[in-house]
């Protein structure tokens, strides 16, 4: 099953990226056309893996506000799949291998995408704030505060530049839990599977003003323990 599924993401993938590159080089590239491509992306891959998807707590996020998304991280499929949940303008904080991948990398970050460099924290969290401005101007953040896909689905520890660039820009947090992405492809693994159930809840915001940085490792807390609580026990 894999092989297939890898040939057609790398199509997708390659059929959103030249365009966006391209328009890019003659400064004619908009949000809108990074959003429709982005869309018709994750769309396809999810429908090639038939994902079964099911959406719960969609009336947390109103439409017209942006957030700084904060999810647990089980798969690769956990980025088309939160595309498809919340149907709204979103950039990703990836790893900076990510942007190094031919065409892929160089489209990301034409398309407005964070690099972080795992390497050097003050650098990622440089990156990270001065995507402050994106939220103010429409545009939501996803990140995945465990920083790595889980092994084995239990919900890792949380690293904080998330939660700096929430009290930075103002913007409320969105906590998010994703269930079965693991099922279609788990970390480190090699076979997709196709048919799966995954599920995806949108708890209530989190307003990081309530806390400032004085209290920043309650506001992890809370935020952790909104994630982990739809996770299966």
């Amino acid at each position: 099953m894999t092989a297939p599924h890898i040939a057609h993401a790398i199509w997708q993938t390659l059929r959103i990226s030249v365009p966006t590159i391209w328009e890019s080089v003659r400064d004619t590239l908009t949000d809108e056309a990074s959003d429709r491509r982005l869309m018709q992306w994750s769309l396809a891959i999810v429908e090639r893996a038939r994902v079964d998807l099911s959406v719960q707590g969609l009336e947390h996020a109103p439409v017209g506000e942006s957030f700084v998304l904060m999810s647990n991280h089980q798969s690769l499929y956990d980025i088309p799949v939160i595309y498809q949940a919340l149907q709204r303008r979103i950039r990703m904080v990836a790893k900076r291998e990510l942007f190094q991948i031919p065409v892929w990398g160089r489209a990301m970050r034409r398309a407005g995408f964070i690099a972080l460099d795992r390497d050097n924290r003050e650098r990622s969290r440089e990156a990270l704030l001065a995507s402050a401005s994106e939220l103010r101007h429409g545009t939501s953040i996803w990140i995945a505060p465990e920083g790595t896909r889980s092994p084995d689905g239990t919900l890792g520890e949380f690293r904080k530049g998330g939660f700096h660039l929430a009290l930075r820009s103002g913007a409320r947090i969105l906590p998010i839990t994703i269930i079965g992405t693991r099922e279609v492809l788990p970390a480190k693994g090699l076979r997709i599977t196709n048919g799966c159930q995954v599920r995806v809840v949108v708890h209530a915001p989190v307003d990081p003003a309530g806390y400032g940085e004085e209290r920043r490792d309650e506001l992890v807390a809370v935020v952790r323990s909104a994630i982990a609580s739809a996770l299966p026990s």
